[in-house]
């Protein structure tokens, strides 16, 4: 029975062998096929993917191949376009006139003095001090150093006095050969209430640093009111006319900004305003004549005086950008 079933078992090797002969196969093992590997493309991350938790650790994350790369952008200091500076100015006239000239002489003033100017006369214009504010706009023009100001000023006196001839002699001293009596006009003439704005562009070569230097240039006019004659001589008999007309100026302007914190700043500002020229008249001018046997009073005309005011502004101030 074993040999029975040993034969049966060589029978189908044999059996097996032909048929595989008869196929031109060789039976030997074959390896096993084998996928290709593609390069591995960086894909952009999916936008409906949930943002990562801020808080995580880099250990929760997961791990990816692919590296974002961020940006910190740094925000500019704010733009602050209007500043103020406020202060003191020291207004000082750089005062030159010519000399004084009558007008509309007629009656018995004509035995006494004549139509023209005054030898020697002349006038002056005294100092002030007054709280000023400067008000200024930097717009983005010339990469932003380029501005405009303006200076708001409390409106002051400005005293006109006599000098030379007009405050040291008679302006009548003899009529017809006989004296007067009309003494010297002293120094005071009179004075007027002024406020002189003014309108300037500055140009800032350095807009960064603690000293801030700057020059600039600009119109400006004076305005005068409440004229009125101070000199006792002159207002004895009656009060005269006075009257300035606007007298309007070129400006050039230079100074620096001191920086003190981020929105504060210290200034010293000077100007000088140049062909700024007063022109004043006084009217109807009496004055008494004590020593003319016919006349008690005599009306003298009209005065007129053209003065170089020129004033020459200096202001220390203090303030901030808005």
């Amino acid at each position: 029975m074993r040999r029975t079933a040993t034969l049966t078992c060589l029978l189908a090797l044999v059996a097996t062998a032909d048929a595989d002969a008869k196929g031109g196969r060789t039976p030997h093992p074959q390896p096993a096929p084998t996928k290709p590997v593609e390069p591995e493309v960086a894909t952009a991350p999916d936008p409906a993917a949930p943002a990562a938790d801020p808080e995580a650790s880099p250990l929760d994350a997961p791990a990816s191949p692919d590296v974002a790369v961020t940006k910190t952008a740094t925000s500019a200091p704010p733009r602050r376009p209007f500043y103020v500076r406020a202060g003191v100015a020291f207004v000082k006239p750089l005062a030159s006139s010519r000399e004084l000239e009558l007008a509309d002489i007629s009656g018995a003033a004509s035995l006494a003095v004549q139509n023209g100017p005054i030898a020697g006369s002349g006038a002056d214009v005294g100092s002030a001090t007054i709280p000023a504010v400067i008000i200024g706009y930097q717009t983005r023009l010339l990469h932003g150093r380029l501005a405009f100001e303006t200076i708001l000023g409390a409106p002051f006196t400005v005293k006109f006095r006599a000098t030379g001839s007009l405050a040291n002699e008679s302006i009548a001293p003899m009529a017809l050969g006989i004296p007067t009596g009309v003494p010297a006009l002293g120094p005071d003439l009179g004075e007027a209430t002024a406020a002189p704005p003014q309108l300037t562009a500055v140009y800032k070569p350095r807009i960064t640093g603690v000293f801030r230097p700057f020059v600039g240039g600009g119109v400006a006019v004076m305005f005068a009111y409440n004229a009125h004659v101070t000199n006792k001589l002159l207002t004895e008999v009656s009060q005269p006319e006075f009257s300035i007309a606007p007298a309007p100026g070129l400006v050039l302007q230079t100074g620096a900004d001191v920086h003190i914190t981020s929105r504060w700043y210290a200034r010293l500002d000077v100007k000088f305003i140049a062909l700024m020229q007063a022109r004043a008249e006084v009217k109807h001018i009496q004055v008494r004549t004590p020593e003319l046997p016919l006349f008690d009073t005599v009306e003298v005309g009209t005065a007129k005086m053209n003065v170089w005011v020129n004033p020459l502004i200096l202001q220390a101030a203090l303030g901030a950008d808005f």
